[in-house]
């Protein structure tokens, strides 16, 4: 797991990483990987201490912010360069947000919502991929969502750029046809437009999308209570990521179960340099198990989920890390 820096306080020197790394120490029971911010309280302002976390973490990113000064980007992009470090770009350009909250789509516009519209993400892309030239930075961009994100990192990997992206189950599986009037919905990105959707799965099947990654935003209930305009931004999603795609991807032939695998496992492990013993860290899953998706039952802390009531199969039975049992279903009796 990479935690993300959006937290108080932001890991953004190495005395407020070490905040971090003490309470992963005592209590994570698998392994967790910080990022630490490119910008200090990941405000735009001033560079982090880039170079002071360089060795405690997996790179760098202002998550759920973009950094909107291209020489700021430049600058952080040579230092990640210099200490063999990915720079994680959270791309959202605020000049062009407008108040918007989901999808500038038939949404948006049918039921009077304030939207957001996509050149918001691929004009920072970009802007970053041409700093990378630049700077020789190993560059990541995170939670892609457009088909315009999609088509320019396809060009840009052709072309020989360090470009990797992620995007995220929801984005593969819904968009802005299937939003309600509900905060469950809510996330930035947003969900996009079947179009949008479609071209997620081309970058998917053809390599220009290299990882799935969760995004997982643990919000109280409260803080999604107040409807689409006023709620937090995020969902949760640890607990539904795999057996979603394995579901609505693997099962109805769109990739194979390896092309999964490497999405989910192997892509993110190999950019960012996170070990990986097979014989130590496993899961088990019972492939056939079906079931429907109850936030009532997850562990996570949040259970704000666009995937509520969906139907899924495969349930995660056992996850071994370092040799260690780190969780057991109830119903499945482990003999080493």
């Amino acid at each position: 797991m990479c935690s993300m820096p959006n937290l108080n306080p932001v890991p953004d020197s190495v005395e407020h990483l070490e905040e971090q790394l003490k309470i992963i120490e005592k209590d994570a029971v698998v392994r967790v990987h910080p990022f630490g911010a490119i910008t200090v309280g990941e405000q735009g302002g001033t560079l982090a201490d880039l170079q002071g976390m360089a060795s405690f973490v997996a790179g760098y990113s202002d998550d759920g912010r973009g950094v909107q000064n291209g020489e700021m980007m430049l600058d952080a992009m040579k230092q990640a360069a210099s200490f063999g470090k990915v720079i994680a770009a959270h791309c959202e350009d605020n000049s062009l947000l407008n108040g918007g909250y989901i999808h500038a789509g038939e949404y948006a516009a049918a039921h009077g919502h304030k939207g957001i519209v996509s050149e918001s993400e691929w004009g920072p892309i970009v802007r970053d991929i041409e700093l990378v030239g630049k700077s020789g930075c190993a560059y990541h961009v995170c939670h892609v969502s457009t088909k315009e994100s999609v088509e320019v990192i396809r060009k840009a990997k052709a072309a020989g750029v360090n470009i990797t992206c992620e995007t995220a189950p929801h984005y593969l599986v819904m968009s802005d046809k299937d939003l309600q009037e509900d905060a469950r919905f809510k996330m930035n990105p947003p969900l996009r437009s079947e179009q949008d959707r479609l071209a997620l799965i081309e970058g998917i099947k053809d390599g220009t999308i290299d990882m799935i990654a969760t995004d997982h935003a643990p919000h109280s209930a409260e803080e999604k209570a107040k409807g689409l305009a006023s709620s937090m931004m995020g969902v949760v999603g640890i607990e539904t990521a795999f057996p979603v795609m394995y579901t609505y991807l693997v099962k109805t032939n769109i990739i194979s179960m390896d092309k999964l695998l490497d999405l989910m496992v192997h892509a993110p492990r190999k950019r960012f340099g996170l070990p990986l013993n097979p014989e130590q860290d496993f899961c088990v899953y019972d492939l056939d198990a079906e079931y429907i998706v109850d936030p009532e039952t997850f562990l996570s802390k949040g259970r704000s989920t666009p995937f509520a009531g969906w139907n899924v199969q495969g349930k995660c039975l056992l996850t071994v890390c370092g040799g260690k049992i780190a969780y057991q279903h109830p119903d499945f009796e482990w003999k080493e």
